[in-house]
């Protein structure tokens, strides 16, 4: 288990190198083609770090892709249940999930609506990928949403030349129970290849209703023969879990730090009850087509082709809602005769939706240039409507299928396309100097129609009716430098834009702001770092301007959603240092800081106006801050860990594998609003994570044994939040009344794991 942990720590530091090492490349020059469309080089001029598929399997089981990218720089996750299954969610320097691109094997995973990646709709990721690259930035040209402060490109396992199999078992505490089987035919002489890997998780969850019940398969068929490959790969995942995204009111989180809102009650004789399948439910299903061909010795040609399906549904019990923003026409005669106008009720909030993608793009590699050009065309239908299982007021005879066929509650529909066409290239002008350029057009068009799920009638319109387009241009260029052996230096400067996403688009037009209109960003960074004998050193400074970045500011919509707005100017600026060491062979220490600032240059917020009985007046009062910090950006993140192998040099060959890592990582202050006041904070926290593993050789076989123990300090802390905030007209600020929500983290815990591989 020696070199797993040894590569778990220095995949932990910032290490800006391809990781790929050339023999590797040749072998498998065809099959990692489909990937290496944006990823960065040893010679591009951008912040990334490599994590490889041993470094991924040594992180805790219970891991989501998240928190096992947690120790890499200027990055902060939280998990909604506080343990690591269900809702998890990552910022890189503070730039939220809807920025970051995420693709698998070339291919986005951000929603084309809300441009977020829903982690928990493809658990286990860990154990079916071979490499992650993340990138910090602009970064390179990526498919689809385009990145906006961060890009995460991974790619599912590559080709091994034996076959072989593997099986691992998980347990820990709150019944959290993991396992995973996967295998591999390895290479065969004709060429063909197969592997296939699937994985259960199950948890209770640390908050009350914070369970999950999860899977996922993985399949892929390929052939590589002479300058061909073709690969179809499927992958699944499936998810059922107790709904969580509403955090816990504070003054209850000092007195419950497992309490949980979600589907509480009370029945008739005032008890309190919860509902118990008060639940989100979503199966998503990729299939991926992938050919590549080697045209001659400097040439190759890629293709993809992709389909997503995605059904599910939320399902909630709510107590005496409304019924006419249901669509039920008031008063309703209930089964006892009287007349209602509202009800608790049992509903789903269900939809689906289509993805296609085909990419395509040409590589031209010779001993000083190095040229790709490419095309990206997608198109996305999603449907959303509601469903009807109980209203108490009516007889439990009625009929609710008519009014779910017609969808009279609401029911709209989008549909996103998208064509990208990219050109990038390196030139070696002299050896150890390095020009880049990295041009890309994007253009998109969306269409949304249909009725909304509070019923209300905004304006004069009772449907949402939009039909808009976007075209960008985004260039990238910057050079790199090889001025002394194991020293580089490198300068970018790119520009980015973005559209806003589907919730910006929708809660604005039932808004009284002004139209939305896409984010631009400048992203400026320049980067050195050295290579020694066994160490590592780097230092990366950024500078990420925005023009018209999209904040929530307090508006509301008519129905009392948060409606964004865009900030004229903004910016998130800092440094990055990162390091590591393995110079005695038994002992490997890594680390990595980044100090930043993240301002709003002239922050307005509005607050919602109540009445002396707190009734919502349908009126805002704006409030001016001057220069603030932006919400959820910690000026201070860093990480150190260390990994000790301390019989390495020991003639027992089992106590060689025995390795010790322990990991600490630190968040600074943040604020959970963007006016930067006392009490709208998440106070800064240290979080320290243990493990122990042990291998034992049983021929070609192994059999290890880990143990993972997770907030060591055993440190009360929480990881994000949200605000409420109102006032009385014409109050100030001193006057604005206000309260925080937020996800409490676990309690040290434990995990063990067991693993059979051969």
């Amino acid at each position: 288990m020696r070199g797993i942990f040894f590569k778990a720590a220095s995949a932990a530091i910032c290490i800006m190198s391809a990781g790929v090492a050339l023999a590797q490349e040749k072998t498998e020059r065809l099959d990692s083609a489909i990937v290496s469309l944006s990823r960065a080089g040893d010679k591009t001029p951008v912040a990334f770090t490599m994590v490889d598929r041993q470094a991924l399997r040594s992180t805790n089981p219970i891991h989501s892709l998240p928190e096992a990218l947690a120790l890499q720089p200027s990055v902060v996750t939280y998990n909604e249940g506080g343990t690591g299954l269900g809702n998890s969610a990552i910022t890189v320097r503070g730039s939220k999930g809807s920025q970051i691109n995420v693709t698998l094997n070339g291919i986005t995973l951000n929603d084309q609506e809300s441009q977020e990646v829903f982690w928990v709709n493809i658990p286990s990721l860990t154990n079916l990928i071979s490499t992650v690259q993340l990138q910090r930035g602009l970064g390179t040209t990526a498919n689809g949403a385009g990145a906006f402060g961060a890009s995460i490109n991974m790619n599912t396992a590559s080709i091994g030349p034996d076959p072989s199999a593997r099986v691992e078992i998980s347990r820990g505490m709150w019944n959290t129970f993991v396992r995973t089987v996967s295998a591999s035919t390895g290479l065969t002489s004709k060429g063909l290849y197969a592997n296939v890997a699937y994985s259960r998780g199950t948890t209770d969850g640390y908050i009350r209703n914070a369970f999950v019940k999860s899977r996922s398969a993985f399949v892929t068929l390929g052939w590589l023969g002479g300058r061909n490959s073709l690969r179809l790969t499927w992958l699944m995942g499936d998810q059922k879990s107790g709904i969580t995204w509403d955090g816990i009111d504070y003054e209850k989180y000092k007195t419950d730090r497992r309490y949980n809102g979600s589907g509480e009650y009370y029945d008739d004789e005032g008890n309190l009850r919860y509902y118990d399948n008060q639940t989100d439910n979503y199966t998503q299903n990729h299939l991926q087509l992938n050919y590549s061909r080697q045209l001659g010795d400097r040439f190759t040609w890629t293709s993809t082709l992709n389909y997503t399906r995605g059904d599910g549904y939320d399902e909630y019990y709510k107590q005496d809602r409304k019924l006419v923003n249901f669509g039920f026409a008031v008063p309703v005669t209930g089964a006892d005769g009287n007349e209602y106008f509202s009800s608790d009720a049992i509903y789903q909030k269900k939809m689906g939706n289509d993805y296609w993608v085909f990419n395509s793009d040409v590589r031209y590699v010779s001993d000083r240039l190095r040229l790709t050009a490419g095309v990206n065309l997608s198109s996305y239908y999603g449907d959303h409507w509601g469903k009807f299982l109980w209203v108490r007021v009516l007889p439990e005879s009625y009929d609710f299928s008519v009014m779910n066929r017609s969808r009279a509650w609401y029911s709209n529909d989008a549909h996103k396309k998208e064509a990208d066409f990219f050109a990038r290239g390196e030139f070696a002008v002299v050896d150890n100097l390095t020009f880049y350029a990295d041009f890309q057009f994007r253009t998109v068009g969306l269409r949304m129609y249909g009725r909304d799920d509070d019923y209300i009638e905004y304006g004069s319109k009772e449907m949402i009716d939009l039909d808009k387009g976007w075209n960008f241009f985004n260039p990238r260029i910057g050079m790199n430098w090889d001025f002394a052996p194991g020293y580089r230096a490198y300068v970018s400067v790119s520009m980015g834009n973005r559209e806003p996403g589907r919730s910006d688009i929708k809660e604005n037009i039932k808004g009284d702001g002004a139209p939305v209109r896409p984010e631009k960003m400048a992203d400026t960074e320049l980067g050195w770092s050295m290579r020694g004998n066994g160490f590592t050193l780097s230092a990366n400074l950024y500078s990420m301007e925005y023009r018209d970045m999209l904040l929530e500011t307090g508006r509301l919509s008519t129905a009392g959603y948060a409606v964004k707005e865009n900030v004229p100017r903004a910016w998130r600026r800092g440094i990055e240092l990162c390091g590591s060491w393995n110079g005695a062979g038994w002992l490997s220490v890594g680390g990595n800081l980044t100090l930043s600032d993240n301002r709003i240059d002239d922050y307005t917020s509005y607050v919602s106006v109540v009445d002396e009985n707190w009734d919502y007046t349908g009126a805002t009062q704006a409030f001016g801050w001057g220069r603030t910090r932006i919400l959820l950006s910690p000026s201070t993140v860093g990480m150190l860990q260390a990994a000790v192998a301390p019989w390495k040099n020991s003639a027992s060959n089992s106590l060689k594998t025995t390795t010790l890592t322990v990991s600490g990582k630190y968040v600074g202050r943040q604020y959970i609003d963007n006016t930067q006041r006392e009490g709208m904070e998440i106070p800064s926290y240290f979080v320290m994570n243990a493990s122990v593993s042990h291998e034992f050789k049983l021929g070609r076989a192994v059999l290890g044994l880990s143990a993972y123990v997770n907030n060591i300090l055993n440190r009360d802390y929480f990881a994000y939040g949200w605000r409420w905030e109102a006032c009385s007209e014409g109050a100030s600020k001193d006057e604005i009344v206000s309260g925080i929500g937020v996800y409490p983290q676990a309690p040290v815990n434990v995990m063990f794991k067991a693993w059979y591989a051969f």
